[in-house]
């Protein structure tokens, strides 16, 4: 909490970016010349090229309305984000070759584009909200003032124009410096100031996101001390609503690209408060957000492949400026191999304060490690990640309980992926295509949030339900050198009356050619109608035997199997990823033939050379 004398702390005119202009432009002379940021500024530099190709994107009212006509996002997205971009790409530039007058136009030009947006939300983002109520009376008697809608896009827009202007308003014309106050003033400090959002108490990205990128938005550009804190007082309390939807463990359930994204706005912000108030607020300290600085280097299965529980990508780079920030931090953080750094590009969003900071951050020397073979478990969250390096290469395994009301839920208790030498062998999808429809009634019925599209049973042709009553829970948790086993009990996944207990185990066997045993025992009151162990694998060659399946990529892993006890049936699945594109997966079905109140199935997963 912030203490009485806050309005003292952050008296002072403490420089958060750079001393002084002097200091600014010698840094970007010095790391201009500096080989080890070369790659970074080439990819900059291209987009750069390219972009002054393009016009200025124009986001119209055609555009606007797809989302409340179709529910489709991407088309004014894909726009949105484009504009996003120019911004980010030519403020960069400024800085690093401010003599080129061209990236100086181009810059000014993107912020006036933006400060004459109708809205700096998304349109997902704006039902019910002002900025799309008709319901508007209008009179000469009294002034009017248009509401404002503040959305993780309103606030982080909000954020990237004041650091930009921060660190380029000895080139920026003044009247463009009076649009960026005038415009975050009136979409964004006035309506925090004046309303309650209902993300400032979620426990999720969003209050990290929409509270971090305001305040740092505050620390850059007000300088009366009462009014800081004013909106600082607002801004701690969602932070620690932020911090309360993670367990003491540090896991963040809403998979790993969220950590980057609601965590690393959590830091931006703590950094700048640091800096603001002398070290005497700092956000660091609390173990909780140690735990949760150290879930990147627990969450990788290896090299750039994660565990991608759900509304997360299977594979994705890391901020490196993030990274060896965190490094300095904690003495324990881990910071990953170079050559997995997120390019400028790979950010769909085009985020201005993840840009910005994978330069300033960057630290040529920091020691840089692979991911460490190791285990990590934890009865909180109910997850088990198993990372192991042998002669024959890297292999990891990763299981998860929970319960199916968790954030960015997808209903997957029992759910596993296995891993071998960076190939996903048994798989989550991940996150799909945001609609509309991906976040309503209809959500469960996508295929990678279902349970249809995860790797566990199907039990009298129902799928698990969702909610917080549809939890597993743990049995066994041993962990070996050699052998480690996971249990669970999931029959409260399920409505299905008859189901008395269900009971997933897993032992893997990590010696030399890595081995995973699945067991599935069930009990019925009644003799059940069907049960199929479905899996989920990406589109590899399937060759079955007489003792098995093999399934074949790059690596190969055969599954063995009770054929007078399982008949398997291979089906098809195409899935809409999270950008649009459509993926082949592939079901695998093993249907219990013989079926009884009592019945227990053995899957067993070898990789072979």
């Amino acid at each position: 909490m912030i203490t009485a004398d806050f309005k003292s702390l952050v008296s002072s005119e403490t420089p958060l970016l750079f001393s002084n202009i002097e200091a600014k432009n010698n840094w970007w002379r010095n790391t201009s010349q500096n080989s080890a940021f070369q790659p970074f500024f080439d990819e900059i530099r291209d987009e750069a090229k390219r972009l002054l190709q393009e016009n200025n994107q124009v986001l119209t009212y055609s555009l606007f309305r797809i989302f409340a006509d179709t529910g489709s996002r991407l088309e004014y997205e894909k726009a949105y984000f484009e504009k996003r971009r120019r911004l980010n790409t030519f403020a960069i530039m400024v800085l690093l070759e401010p003599e080129k007058m061209e990236y100086l136009n181009a810059l000014e030009n993107s912020i006036w584009s933006i400060c004459n947006e109708y809205s700096w939300c998304l349109p997902a983002h704006l039902i019910n909200s002002p900025e799309t109520s008709t319901q508007v009376s209008y009179s000469l008697g009294q002034p009017f003032v248009q509401g404002y809608t503040i959305d993780l896009f309103a606030a982080e827009t909000a954020f990237s124009l004041a650091e930009i202007l921060k660190l380029s308003e000895d080139y920026l014309s003044p009247l463009i410096c009076k649009r960026i106050y005038e415009e975050v003033y009136k979409r964004i400090f006035h309506p925090f100031k004046e309303n309650h959002f209902d993300w400032e108490s979620q426990t999720h990205n969003w209050a990290a996101v929409c509270a971090g990128s305001i305040g740092s938005a505050a620390l850059h550009l007000i300088n009366n001390a009462e009014e800081l804190s004013i909106v600082l007082y607002r801004v701690l309390p969602a932070m620690d609503s932020y911090l309360k939807g993670f367990n003491e463990d540090g896991i963040c359930l809403e998979g790993y690209g969220y950590w980057q994204y609601g965590f690393g706005y959590y830091v931006y912000f703590a950094d700048l408060l640091k800096k603001k108030t002398a070290g005497q607020l700092d956000l660091f300290i609390s173990e909780k957000v140690h735990q949760i600085a150290l879930f990147q280097q627990r969450c990788f299965l290896n090299r750039n492949v994660v565990v991608n529980f759900s509304d997360s990508l299977p594979t994705t780079s890391v901020s490196l400026g993030l990274s060896h920030y965190l490094s300095k931090v904690y003495h324990d953080f881990q910071v990953p191999e170079h050559d997995l750094r997120a390019k400028y590009t790979d950010d769909h969003c085009s985020r201005w304060a993840l840009a910005i900071r994978n330069l300033l951050w960057f630290d040529e020397s920091a020691p840089q490690q692979s991911w460490k073979s190791g285990t990590f478990y934890s009865k909180e969250s109910a997850w088990f990640i198993s990372r192991h390096h042998t002669e024959s290469g890297s292999f990891s395994f990763a299981a998860k309980g929970g319960h199916n009301d968790e954030p960015h839920n997808h209903n997957d208790l029992g759910h596993f992926i296995l891993q071998g030498n960076n190939e996903m062998l048994l798989k989550d999808l991940g996150s799909g295509l945001y609609t509309k429809d991906y976040f309503n009634e209809k959500r469960y019925s996508f295929l990678c949030n279902g349970s249809q599209g995860h790797s566990v049973p199907i039990i009298n042709h129902q799928f698990q339900k969702a909610g917080s009553t549809r939890f597993g829970d743990i049995r066994t948790a041993l962990l070996d050198e050699d052998v480690e086993t996971f249990a669970l009990d999931i029959e409260n996944a399920y409505e299905v009356e008859t189901l008395q207990k269900l009971t997933r185990k897993f032992t893997w066997m990590k010696k030399n050619q890595p081995k995973l045993i699945l067991e599935d025992s069930y009990s019925f009151t009644e003799k059940p109608d069907s049960i199929v162990e479905r899996l989920i694998t990406p589109k590899l060659s399937i060759t079955k035997d007489d003792v098995g399946v093999i399934l074949k990529g790059k690596e190969k892993l055969r599954i063995l199997f009770d054929q007078s006890q399982l008949k398997l049936v291979v089906k098809k699945l195409d899935f809409t990823n999270h950008f649009g594109e459509t993926e082949e997966n592939i079901a695998l079905d093993f249907i219990v033939k013989n079926l009884d109140k009592e019945c227990s199935v053995e899957l067993v997963f070898q990789f072979e050379k």
